[in-house]
């Protein structure tokens, strides 16, 4: 899966992703650190990437304005250390591919997974 990390995820879990076959760059590595949540989402489009978030700003945006990409996955884990968010990464990524390519938001709760087609209607 191709996915763009903002810069609340972790390097660790941009590494970690990438070791098992992901490929995933995170928004500092070619993005000013402070890059409005436009810009993310923006490049992420262009890069035919899925943004990977703790913040639930871009889901907003994409939903409001109607667009079909790209795909956010949002982080909503009461836990945010490395080893759990990684763990759970690991257990629903391999479920949430079709959608994700297909135009998604999709919020990773500590009990479920919620997916929402794009665009929301």
């Amino acid at each position: 899966m191709r996915i763009f990390a903002d810069v609340h995820i972790s390097p660790i879990t941009v590494q970690h992703l990438n070791d098992l076959g992901h490929d995933v760059i995170r928004s500092d590595s070619v993005l000013p650190n402070n890059a409005p949540d436009g810009e993310i989402a923006m490049h992420a489009m262009t890069d035919e990437r899925a943004v990977l978030t703790q913040d639930l700003g871009f889901a907003a945006m994409i939903a409001l304005a109607g667009a079909t990409r790209p795909s956010i996955i949002t982080l909503r884990l009461s836990d945010s250390r490395v080893e759990v968010v990684n763990r759970i990464l690991d257990a629903v990524l391999p479920a949430l591919e079709e959608p994700i390519l297909a135009g998604a938001i999709v919020t990773i709760g500590d009990e479920r997974v919620r997916i929402r087609e794009l665009p929301v209607r």
